[in-house]
């Protein structure tokens, strides 16, 4: 599975300021709503918070995973934020989190989900390639990391 497929360029945003883990998810839907013109931002969010309810999506390593399956989505929408500065988000290593993948897929998609989770998860497991997504120059840059 290539992140390519479910991330576009306009889905990339980098220096963003937010106060807190509901901010930082407000964020994510908005971006996601650009890639999923069916559904609105605010069942966007309604979803990822449904399923923050769940358990944290946060990763740990300063990385989080906000996701959701949705009705009237089409196919698997990603996108990415990088923060300017760390939100607590409940992640299970207690670390405060600034890099945020989300991702919404459509309703019946359990499998396509799964295997976009594990690609991304494991992307971010990496400690070199945080790194490298943290320092890069600006969001073209982290584009090009996320789909290389």
């Amino acid at each position: 599975m290539k992140l390519a497929e479910i991330l576009s360029n306009s889905r990339v945003a980098v220096g963003q300021t937010v106060t807190s883990k509901k901010r930082a998810l407000e964020e994510i839907a908005r971006l996601l709503a650009l890639g999923a013109p069916s559904v609105s931002q605010a069942d966007i969010l309604a979803s990822l918070a449904n399923r923050e309810k769940l358990g944290s999506t946060g990763l740990g390593h300063g990385v989080a995973i906000p996701h959701g399956r949705m009705a009237g989505v089409t196919t698997s929408v990603g996108a990415f934020l990088r923060l300017k500065h760390p939100v607590e988000y409940e992640a299970h290593d207690g670390r405060s989190v600034d890099l945020i993948f989300g991702l919404v897929v459509p309703q019946n998609a359990t499998s396509e989900h799964l295997k976009h989770l594990a690609a991304i998860a494991e992307k971010f497991s990496e400690d070199d390639f945080c790194a490298s997504v943290r320092s890069a120059a600006d969001a073209a840059a982290v584009h090009a990391l996320l789909i290389g």
